[in-house]
This record gives C-alpha cells, sequence and structure tokens, in this order.
C-alpha cells in the first residue's frame, strides 16, 4: 500500500534534521540554503535562524530552544546562541542525535560532500556530554549522517553516505564503542538520515532512492515506502503517539517549483522518543 504523504512546507534547498517539540512545532534546516525554521502546527513557517548554511542535525533542549549542528554545535534559544562545542581542524559537523542522558553525538564533516575537488578526508564521531565536556569515539567515516541508537540502548547506528552503508557498534554501560560492523548495505540510494522505532528497525532516508527504507534489526530490509521526491534527506517520529513519519527532502516531484520539502505521513509502529538535549 501506498504511503500519503502531506506536504508541510516547500521552496527551500536541500531540507534537512526534523525535529518536532512536544508543543507540536517541526523544525527544520536548509542545510544548502541557509537557515533554521519553525513550523507551527497551524502550518506557519517562522525563521528561528537566519541564513546559517550546513545545518544538519537539530535537537530539543530541555532548557528550551534547539542544539543545531554546522560550522559549530550551538544552542539556540529565544534569538541568543551559545556555542556548546567547536574545533578548529573541523571545518562543520552534519547530523547529531541525543542520549538519555542529554548528550549529544555528531559527526565531524570534513568538506562540503557537494563541492567538486578532491575527495575529503574521513571524518570522526564525537560525543559531547551534559556536562560539556567532548571525546572522539571513532574516526573513518567517509561521509557522516544519521545515527541512532536501539532501543535497549546498546546498539549505536550511522549512516556513511559515502561508501554506501550503515555502520552500527556495540555500545556498553559507559558508551564506549565495539564490535563495528555493517550493519547494512543500502540499496538504490545513498543512505542519510535515520530513525529506530519501538521494534528496534532502522528507517534510513535513500538519497537520490526516491524512499525511506525501514530494516529489521538484523539488517533484512523489511519495507520501503516511496516519497514524492528522489533527494530524500532525513527522518524523524513526532506526534502524540510518535507514529507521524516526517520526511525531508532535496525536491519535490509533484511541484518542482517547491524544490526542497518537508513531509508527513502515518506510520504504524511508533518511532523511539528523542530524549532532549542538556548539553
Amino acid at each position: 500500500m501506498t504511503p500519503r504523504f502531506e506536504l508541510l512546507a516547500g521552496g527551500f534547498g536541500l531540507v534537512e534534521g526534523p525535529r518536532v517539540d512536544d508543543e507540536g512545532r517541526l523544525y527544520f534546516s536548509d542545510a544548502r540554503g541557509g537557515g533554521v525554521y519553525c513550523r507551527q502546527p497551524t502550518g506557519e513557517v517562522e525563521t528561528v535562524v537566519p541564513k546559517r548554511r550546513g545545518v544538519g542535525g537539530i535537537a530539543i533542549h530541555a532548557d528550551g530552544g534547539i542544539v543545531i549542528s554546522g560550522r559549530d554545535i550551538s544552542h539556540v534559544r529565544d534569538g541568543s546562541t551559545r556555542s556548546v562545542f567547536r574545533r578548529e581542524d573541523v571545518p562543520g559537523f552534519n547530523d547529531l542525535f541525543t542520549d538519555a542522558a542529554g548528550g549529544v553525538w555528531v559527526g565531524s564533516q570534513m568538506a562540503d560532500p557537494f563541492a567538486k575537488g578532491p575527495k575529503a578526508a574521513p571524518g570522526e564521531l564525537f560525543r559531547i556530554g551534559a556536562d560539556g565536556t567532548a571525546e572522539a569515539l571513532y574516526g573513518d567515516v567517509g561521509l557522516t549522517n544519521g545515527i541512532g541508537f536501539s532501543p535497549d540502548g546498546t546498539r549505536l547506528y550511522h549512516s556513511d553516505s559515502a561508501r554506501g552503508h550503515v555502520i552500527g557498534h556495540a555500545l556498553d554501560e559507559f558508551g564506549r564503542c565495539s564490535a563495528r560492523s555493517v550493519f547494512v548495505e543500502t540499496k538504490g540510494g545513498a543512505p542519510d538520515g535515520l530513525a529506530v522505532d519501538e521494534e528496534g528497525c532502522v528507517w534510513v532516508a535513500l538519497y537520490g532512492g526516491g524512499c525511506v527504507a525501514r530494516y529489521t534489526p538484523d539488517g533484512k530490509l523489511d519495507r520501503r515506502l516511496e516519497v514524492p521526491a528522489r533527494a530524500v534527506a532525513s527522518v524523524s517520529f513526532g506526534g502524540s503517539d510518535r507514529r507521524d513519519l516526517y520526511v525531508a527532502t532535496g525536491d519535490n516531484l509533484d511541484d518542482p517549483a517547491l524544490r526542497g520539502s518537508i513531509f508527513r505521513t502515518r506510520v504504524d509502529v511508533a518511532g523511539l522518543p528523542a530524549p532532549k538535549a542538556r548539553v
């Protein structure tokens, strides 16, 4: 059965980082065109952070406002911006996710993935603790994208778009990563953003593939949701029952003039809650 996708907003460059807060406000970015936006439940779209480019990930902060990636990791609240984490040797950070303690896990992006020229150096995955300390957990990520955890917190998933696969790691009680493996090699599109549901299945946006793919915890393809776009960039769950699936894209096949768009559909399994950031 083909899902019904509701168009929520369009006319952007590359929509990324969809995240819904407790009041039903949908935050998202335009990674290429610049800016972070908020769509109110009434449908109005407001600018939260003007012009900022390269924002690939957004988290809701426990004290209000949002945490965003880009040239650094920043907490934006009521028009004020506080830098949380920056590395002089890292030109930017892409997708991010939060753990149960409110820490932020984010991948470094060593060059503009759309720029022509030599291949960029691989990036790393960083964990920023609620106390503000940060550490690099591992490297050798060709192009960092979606990040998520299994329901019991013992498994980490991380999209590497350049290599066409999602990395898997075992996590211990201290957040240390081990037993690196390829969770799944995607077909028909590069793995971009991802989200995990209550059954432990991983929903992966396939950039260039026109769909979101759901994989079981053992890496088997369960289903593909065809999206009215080819450049499917990111996914997240929301709604009162967390069965609303938000899909961010870089195009819109139904109306090309809308360019980068964000859609919503309903699915039969609730997504895991996204913990609030406390950094």
